[in-house]
């Protein structure tokens, strides 16, 4: 062990060190030849960088991690127990099933990681003595601690935040699918816009929460205590109206693709405007629906993969953290539509022909498109403007003639503009 230590009888590392066991732990996880699981419990790593690296697995409990930049870092089932990881830099990390129990990550900034099922409860530490180590240890119980910090865009679905602090932190636009949120204080906290369907907040502590816009199918807020929280907006479960109307708009959409096989002789275009589609679940994925028109519809989390949408009507619809992987949607009208989150991965958005030198635009103006995934989507000749773009991963995308008037660029992912057509 190293002369130099911490006062908790923690050894330093140096950014060298930290470098060379990383590696071999990116061996080990690869299974190449020289490979070995990092263990780094009771290190000292402040200020270090681990940024791109992988670390799945690792463990790293009960270390200190403060003001580490660790962005896009791979951490799946990793070992963080009771770590120190305040202020440090998280962003767009992925820690799926990661261990954060009695963790502390006052004002870390998480925006779009993926903490899916992470487990962020209290756990129970051995803290070795300064000058004995490990020979004399005591036993210190640690409450999960996300103060102040930033989890805007982030995945949480099916994560553990019971009894956890988390005070004024960030959780707007996330998704938190699932998550057991019972008995933590998230007083003052901001969840506007967040999904929450099927959360778990019973006895939680929402004074003073901001949850304008969020989406809270299947939560029930009657043991938490919710006094000053801004509710405007708020998206419940659907309807017994729109329950028992499922069946028939299902029969609609079926007849719409009744439609495009037969060129027009049998069945119709849908007509769902202003309808809840959401009790439809993962019943259009896949579905020709060329041409339908779901205005101002709420299309909140439905699977609509790989479905036919060329020239739909969507304006103004819902569509936070819909599925559109690979869905064609060619030609659709897409203006002041809410696509936050949704999955767009492969998606076609480009001109559909509709004539002799005669093509339909996808028209996306003013549509909000914050944290949305659009790796491989083909955006080529698409109308964007005005279009909210902040958190969005356009890697990889097609962007040949695309407009972007007043589109703010700086915060979007994997932008480039000089892809050839």
């Amino acid at each position: 062990m190293n002369a130099a230590q911490s006062v908790a009888g923690r050894r330093r590392l140096s950014q060298a060190e930290l470098d060379m066991i990383v590696t071999a732990h990116e061996k080990f996880v690869t299974g190449k030849p020289g490979g070995r699981r990092a263990s780094l419990r009771f290190v000292q790593l402040s200020g270090l960088d681990l940024s791109f690296r992988n670390l799945t697995d690792a463990d790293l409990s009960a270390s200190i991690l403060d003001g580490c930049r660790m962005v896009r870092t791979k951490l799946d089932r990793a070992n963080l127990f009771s770590c120190d990881l305040r202020k440090s830099d998280m962003r767009q990390a992925s820690l799926v099933r990661a261990d954060m129990r009695g963790a502390s990550l006052r004002g870390a900034n998480l925006a779009q990681a993926d903490l899916t099922e992470a487990d962020f409860r209290e756990g129970q530490v051995s803290i070795p003595h300064p000058r004995n180590g490990s020979e004399v240890l005591r036993q210190e119980m640690r409450r999960g601690e996300v103060d102040e910090a930033n989890f805007s865009g982030a995945t949480l679905d099916g994560s553990e935040f019971s009894g956890v602090s988390a005070f004024k932190a960030d959780f707007s636009d996330c998704s938190l699918r699932g998550a057991k949120l019972s008995g933590a204080n998230l007083k003052e906290a901001n969840l506007a816009g967040a999904i929450l369907d099927g959360a778990d907040i019973d006895g939680a502590n929402l004074e003073g929460v901001n949850l304008a816009g969020a989406v809270m199918a299947g939560v029930d807020t009657s043991n938490a205590k919710i006094e000053r929280a801004a509710l405007a907006g708020v998206l419940g479960a659907s309807t017994p109206e729109a329950l028992a109307k499922a069946e028939a708009l299902y029969e609609l959409c079926l007849a719409n693709q009744r439609w495009c096989k037969s060129g027009g002789k049998e069945g119709a275009a849908a007509r769902l405007d202003g309808e809840d589609l959401r009790p439809l679940g993962d019943r259009l994925k896949g579905l020709r629906l060329t041409a339908m028109s779901a205005r101002g519809a709420c299309v909140v989390g439905l699977d609509l993969s790989g479905a036919h949408l060329q020239g739909a009507n969507l304006q103004n619809a819902d569509l936070r953290g819909a599925n559109l992987q690979g869905a064609d949607l060619r030609g659709a009208k897409l203006t002041g539509a809410n696509l936050t989150k949704a999955d767009l991965r492969q998606a076609f958005l480009s001109p559909l022909p509709i004539g002799p030198q005669r093509q339909a635009l996808v028209n996306m103006e003013g549509a909000r498109l914050r944290y949305a995934t659009a790796q491989a989507a083909d955006l080529a000749g698409a109308v964007l403007d005005g279009a909210d773009l902040r958190g969005a991963d356009l890697t990889g995308a097609r962007l040949t003639k695309t407009r972007l008037r007043d589109v703010d660029l700086s915060q979007v992912q994997g932008l480039d503009l000089s892809m050839p057509d």
